[in-house]
């Protein structure tokens, strides 16, 4: 069961926070993410559901914040963008090492300088080593089914971690689309309720929270946490499963577009892969073998599984709408290059990084990336390990 509702990314997202009616949303409007937070503090205003809302003077309060109610016991959720993640990077990694399952909507926006307010993926991608599961939404609808699995996947007894649910802002977050959205009993049935684990106000088992932690054990609660993000991947895909018996709507780790029989294929995350399967469609009818593969889950990084889907893709072009100063390449593209080496994968593998500070990703621009991985497919020939798309 569900209802049609024209609303654009970041009221979708608004609307699956009301459905889980988290006990604490602490949060700091920074654009484009402020309508989730500015349209979920009207629902507590109005009485629909009872979270206890703060306004805090920043995002580094925001989280700050966030982790002491998720200590506490409390179903913690927050929502920001750009600097405001990046005013956060202390604090995010406290969350994480404490293994408090946060679920933090990102709504991408660029980083300065020079200010920049529109879409690409260099916040998210900065704290990709934070510790924090990402899950990458292309569109709303997607959003607001990644923002409703998001708490069962951070909660779960063998991850407890938080989670990023990223979407790609103006594009999606101010982008008016049909959402099909889950009834509210749904919703609350199936997020169920947290039983938190060691929580800071049981009075009768009282623990520790931050302590010094020098060479004596700190070495082995990082280790603990690479085992909660290696737990995450079997169970994000097992919520998937169960959310997809409920909404009727299928996730995994990534979504192919006629990759069966592709020769070529470029790899992408958010609303890009939209753009993409146009140019996939075109292709096709000119003979060329194309295909896409949409990756949604970017931590846990899926090596394995990536590597086993484009085994017989000749030529791959990863596209990261950020870029790594200083190494080969993006994010995405380092990512999925190891991912390649380690499970002896024998394609040729190109970067494209694209859309910085929001510059427009073109059907044409795409095409021209496939044409050169048709090129290096018939030559052999790599040359330029990262091609600029778009850019003067």
């Amino acid at each position: 069961m569900s209802r049609h509702l024209a609303l654009d990314g970041a009221q979708a997202i608004a609307e699956a926070m009301r459905q889980i009616n988290p006990d604490v949303v602490a949060a700091y409007p920074i654009t484009p993410q402020t309508e989730i937070v500015q349209k979920f503090s009207t629902f507590v205003a109005d009485g629909l559901v009872d979270t206890e809302f703060i306004t805090v003077e920043s995002e580094h309060s925001a989280m700050s914040a966030c982790v002491g109610a998720a200590a506490a016991g409390a179903r913690v959720m927050t929502a920001t963008s750009s600097a405001g993640l990046a005013l956060m990077w202390e604090i995010l990694y406290v969350a994480a090492s404490n293994r408090l399952p946060i679920v933090m909507p990102v709504v991408n926006r660029a980083l300065s300088a020079p200010i920049n307010i529109h879409c690409d993926h260099s916040d998210s991608m900065g704290a990709r080593d934070a510790g924090w599961i990402q899950l990458f939404s292309e569109t709303a609808q997607e959003a607001y089914d990644n923002a409703i699995q998001a708490p069962r996947i951070a909660e779960h007894p063998d991850v407890l971690l938080p989670v990023m649910v990223c979407q790609d802002g103006f594009i999606t977050s101010h982008g008016l689309e049909r959402i099909d959205a889950l009834e509210d009993d749904q919703v609350r049935q199936f997020v169920g309720t947290l039983q938190p684990h060691m929580p800071l106000l049981d009075l009768e088992h009282p623990v520790t929270y931050g302590p010094l932690d020098f060479y004596d054990y700190y070495f082995e609660h990082k280790r603990q946490q690479v085992e909660a993000m290696r737990h995450a991947g079997p169970v994000i895909l097992e919520v998937a499963e169960e959310f997809a018996r409920l909404s009727g709507r299928r996730y995994g780790y990534f979504e192919p577009y006629r990759l069966d029989d592709a020769e070529v294929a470029v790899v992408v995350l958010n609303s890009t892969a939209g753009t993409a399967r146009v140019v996939v469609d075109r292709l096709r009818k000119e003979g060329i073998k194309a295909g896409v593969l949409k990756l949604r889950v970017f931590r846990p990084f899926p090596v394995q599984e990536l590597a086993e889907a484009l085994r017989h893709v000749r030529v791959v072009g990863v596209m990261d709408r950020s870029d790594s100063f200083g190494a080969m390449g993006g994010p995405v593209f380092i990512e999925t290059c190891a991912a390649f080496y380690t499970q002896r994968h024998p394609a040729l593998v190109k970067n494209f990084v694209y859309g910085l500070g929001g510059r427009d990703t073109t059907p044409d621009q795409i095409e021209a990336a496939f044409r050169d991985l048709v090129q290096i497919g018939e030559t052999g020939q790599i040359g330029e390990l990262v091609t600029y798309l778009g850019v003067r």
